[in-house]
């Protein structure tokens, strides 16, 4: 890619995507014997989608909430993300991600300087951006939410948290046969 575009800046970037909703994230917690282990749950079928890319060599992140999933919601997000971090002519973002059906069709409109690489098929461990949901889902796991504006408003919280950590993605999400680009 640097090749093709010798005088634009090129980073690899990762993007996955969570489905998160009024069921319950359920971890195992220590007790005193002597207490029930109690977590509230609230059987209610509501949720959103939240949208994470990640620069494993750089450990910066991106959140996007969506109501739901599809080839309009993800080029909205693909448009967010390029004029957040300016991705255009000078510079340029190599997307890994998984082979969603809202990834591959041609109806996507990818915007200019995103060029997306589909990781195979069945395939989450080579997906760095994976490694992102066990940091979010940390903020509500085991914790009822009466509603969705609640589980939304304690997501982004964790996300906004997230993006000071930049020095603890990387750590979770480089990994060592990931490329990464020498700076110009």
């Amino acid at each position: 890619m640097q090749q093709e575009h010798p005088d634009a800046d090129v980073e690899v970037w990762a993007q996955d995507e969570q489905r998160l909703g009024l069921k319950p994230v359920l971890r195992r917690a220590w007790f005193a014997w002597y207490e029930p282990a109690v977590a509230p749950m609230c059987w209610r079928f509501e949720w959103f989608w939240l949208d994470g890319f990640g620069c494993p060599q750089t450990g910066q992140t991106d959140w996007w909430l969506m109501p739901r999933v599809n080839t309009e919601t993800f080029g909205r997000g693909l448009q967010d993300f390029a004029q957040h971090f300016g991705i255009g002519a000078k510079k340029h973002i190599v997307l890994g991600l998984d082979q969603a059906r809202w990834h591959t069709t041609k109806k996507l409109k990818v915007p200019e300087g995103i060029h997306l690489v589909f990781l195979p098929p069945y395939s989450p461990e080579l997906q760095p951006a994976e490694r992102l949901w066990p940091l979010t889902n940390a903020a509500i796991a085991n914790t009822y939410f009466a509603t969705i504006a609640e589980l939304e408003e304690a997501i982004c919280h964790r996300c906004e948290e997230l993006l000071k950590r930049p020095d603890f993605i990387r750590g979770l999400t480089q990994f060592h046969w990931w490329p990464t680009v020498d700076a110009a």
